[in-house]
């Protein structure tokens, strides 16, 4: 007598589920409805019944043993492939179901299946799984190609490599270069490998150099590097540069101008003096017996005065030059005579207007201070192409209703022609 044992790739027979045929099975291990014609659940892919061989069936029953073959145990097919389905078992198995009931009166009769069917054993239904649902093989990667594909008959053109610099034997036993460290020759200037400067060091600042040598290299600096933003110079200090830069330009504007000028103030400053005396003299009045050619006769006891008392505000005595002169120096000589104690006996000038007539007529005014002491006071009287210079009295020291403006001596001095200037 045979038994049935669960199986979990084996659904129940139809005489122990009560399936007349009519509709197809549920799946054993999921308890999907199948599609009608399926050996194999569309979810899990469980076999859902088997077709039995009927002729191998008739004629090996009687030489098989007992139990080796059972209509309520279904057995894989030894001649079937485990992970192959093949389509032409579904006639054979309609004829199964129609000689299904002959073949049950000749078996033995079973003993009922009891309702509760034990669990399927995990292992065998991955196993079964395994056998009947084949799991192909990873197909290995294809090597990558050496040489990418061209188009057969069309030749291409040799595809360009990359060649690195090459030089000269002689050059790799050179000072390195600071930047790549590839050797060059003593005599070059920039690297052959990199083209940068040989005396330049990376990393290395660079002192600043004084403003008059960056002047020069205004156009010729360096361009910043890749990536590197130079810096913005905004704010008033670069409106200070810029009027710096203005009045400098309006300097050299006027020193071009004005070169002359200047050659013959150095000369003025450097040169040896010579006293000069005027052609002539003439004057507004004069008090008897001093006339004006008394200040330019270089004697320091003879004087000129106008005669009049007080202040004398408004006379004036001329120095007149036949020819142009350039004048450096001026010697004035208050009083009646060099001595201090001859200083209390005359008034002495304090202001004097000194107006200068040039060959071409212009005239020029130019204000003179003296103090009240004794002895010749020298002020800077620069001046060229003069014809004539007129004193005009504006104060004086030491007035009194008896007493006259009195000047002993006036000298001039130019450039000595000795001095070889």
């Amino acid at each position: 007598m045979t038994s049935h044992q669960a199986s979990p790739s084996t659904p129940p027979s139809p005489a122990v589920t009560g399936d007349t045929g009519n509709e197809p099975p549920h799946c054993a291990e999921c308890g999907t409805r199948p599609t009608p014609g399926q050996s194999f659940c569309d979810d899990c892919g469980a076999v859902l019944s088997w077709t039995p061989d009927t002729g191998q069936r008739g004629a090996g029953t009687a030489d098989r043993p007992a139990g080796a073959d059972t209509p309520g145990v279904s057995g894989p097919d030894p001649s079937a492939d485990a992970g192959s389905t093949d389509p032409v078992r579904e006639p054979a198995r309609a004829d199964a179901r129609a000689v299904a009931p002959e073949e049950d009166d000749t078996l033995p009769a079973m003993p009922p299946v009891s309702a509760a069917t034990p669990e399927p054993d995990p292992d065998a239904s991955a196993r079964a799984r395994a056998l009947l649902v084949p799991v192909a093989d990873r197909r290995a990667a294809a090597p990558a190609p050496g040489v990418a594909p061209v188009l057969p008959g069309v030749p291409s053109a040799p595809r360009p490599r990359v060649q690195a610099p090459g030089g000269e034997p002689a050059d790799d036993v050179g000072p390195p270069c600071p930047w790549c460290e590839v050797g060059n020759r003593p005599d070059r200037h920039f690297c052959r490998r990199c083209g940068m400067s040989l005396a330049k060091r990376p990393g290395v600042p660079e002192a600043r150099r004084p403003w008059w040598r960056r002047m020069r290299d205004f156009g010729d600096r360096p361009a910043p590097w890749a990536g590197d933003r130079p810096r913005l110079r905004r704010g008033i200090g670069r409106i200070v540069t810029w009027v710096a830069y203005g009045l400098a330009l309006a300097l050299v504007i006027y020193a071009a101008f004005h070169v002359s000028t200047a050659w013959n103030a150095g000369r003025d400053h450097f040169a040896k003096r010579a006293q000069i005396s005027p052609d002539a003299a003439v004057a507004s009045r004069s008090f008897g017996g001093h006339p004006p050619k008394s200040l330019f006769d270089k004697i320091n006891n003879s004087w000129w005065g106008p005669g009049v008392s007080q202040a004398a505000e408004g006379e004036w005595v001329e120095a007149r030059f036949m020819e142009p002169t350039r004048l450096l120096d001026i010697l004035i000589t208050s009083g009646i005579s060099t001595k201090p104690s001859d200083l209390s006996e005359a008034a002495l000038p304090h202001r004097m207007d000194a107006v200068i007539t040039t060959a071409d007529g212009k005239k020029t005014t130019r204000h003179i201070k003296l103090d009240q002491v004794s002895g010749p006071q020298q002020r800077k009287f620069r001046a060229q192409n003069v014809v004539s210079v007129r004193f005009v009295i504006r104060s004086a020291f030491n007035v009194g209703p008896d007493k006259q403006v009195s000047i002993a001596e006036i000298e001039f001095f130019t450039r000595a022609t000795t001095s070889g200037t």
